[in-house]
């Protein structure tokens, strides 16, 4: 499936946005954790800084966020992961209205409260959970509203090979394929389950072998690389849109840094991320859309500066923007 000059550019352009905002963060995250308080003998400190909590970043990851997303439309869902940075992005979610509600502000998308692994848009349809597996039941949720309403609305949830072996997961890919859902569902393969590596947790190389016992199309994806996910997500998307139901797409993507900020990844291979960094699947991109005479080196140049400047301005918006008020702590939950 040709993608064409704009939606490649496109994919370009967000792959880069999300990679600058991943690092800014990584940068900004330890902010007041240290070193000063390493220095003084003290453990780090989650709650320090301008950005409390934990983090989970997807540097590496990004061709499996625009890969997929290049084909949706503004009414369809995504439901992303505890790692959801890239596929919001991808999706359309503004970078200021997220970096803010990370910093805790009151202009964020929860108004703060949430933080980065409770992302909601509801203008862009994308919503996140730091429940391991918990993508897939309101994806297939939204997938049975689009077709209860005769939408050609499609739905994707996003998952790990960690949480591949969830009973919510076999459940959803059950229920989807049962009732002929138009959900997709793309399993984000990094190879590592917090520190546990796949090949200790998963009876099989390829989760998407699963497909076949749940009625529905398994598709592989054996590099990470924007067009090779693009060119499996496409079929996929048209075959939900035209109500033949789900399918299942696994991606074997790289992770470059650790699980969480602080994560001191003692179970990786020393080397490993230096060689998973020589295959960056930004520079690849790069390649091929000069290859194919849709970029040059100027232009190039051009779109980097503008994913920076983009970045730049929402991480100013999230820190010049006002803290909530101590009197709206009760507003918008439960009580």
């Amino acid at each position: 499936m040709q993608a064409g000059k704009e939606a490649e550019l496109w994919m370009y352009e967000k792959m880069l946005e999300i990679r600058h905002f991943e690092e800014t963060m990584a940068t900004v995250y330890l902010e007041g954790k240290l070193p000063p308080q390493i220095q003084k003998g003290l453990a780090f400190d989650i709650g320090s800084g301008p950005v409390p909590g934990e983090m989970h970043l997807a540097a590496g990851q990004e061709p499996v966020a625009v890969g997929v997303c290049a084909h949706l439309k503004q009414t369809d869902t995504v439901v992303g992961t505890h790692r959801p940075h890239h596929f919001a992005i991808a999706k359309g979610v503004p970078l200021g209205r997220m970096a803010a509600e990370m910093f805790g502000k009151a202009t964020g998308l929860g108004k703060g409260k949430g933080g980065h692994m409770h992302l909601f848009d509801p203008v862009n349809r994308f919503s996140c959970s730091g429940i391991i597996g918990a993508s897939l039941p309101p994806a297939c949720g939204a997938a049975l509203a689009a077709k209860k309403l005769g939408k050609d609305w499609v739905a994707v949830a996003f998952f790990g090979e960690g949480a591949a072996n969830q009973g919510a997961v076999h459940e959803s890919l059950n229920l989807a394929a049962l009732w002929k859902l138009p959900v997709i569902f793309v399993c984000e393969d990094n190879k590592w389950a917090i520190s546990v590596p796949k090949s200790s947790a998963t009876s099989i190389e390829w989760v998407a072998d699963r497909a076949a016992g749940y009625g529905m199309p398994g598709i592989k994806v054996a590099t990470n690389d924007a067009m090779a996910v693009y060119e499996a997500a496409g079929p996929a998307v048209q075959r939900a849109r035209r109500g033949e139901g789900p399918s299942l797409i696994e991606v074997k993507t790289d992770r470059y840094l650790g699980h969480f900020q602080g994560d001191p990844e003692v179970y990786r291979p020393k080397d490993e991320v230096a060689n998973l960094r020589k295959n960056d699947p930004i520079p690849r991109m790069a390649s091929h859309l000069k290859l194919q005479g849709y970029m040059n080196d100027a232009e190039e140049a051009n779109l980097v500066a503008l994913a920076r400047r983009r970045v730049v301005d929402a991480f100013e918006f999230a820190r010049n923007s006002p803290d909530p008020e101590p009197q709206d702590a009760l507003q918008d939950v439960f009580v």
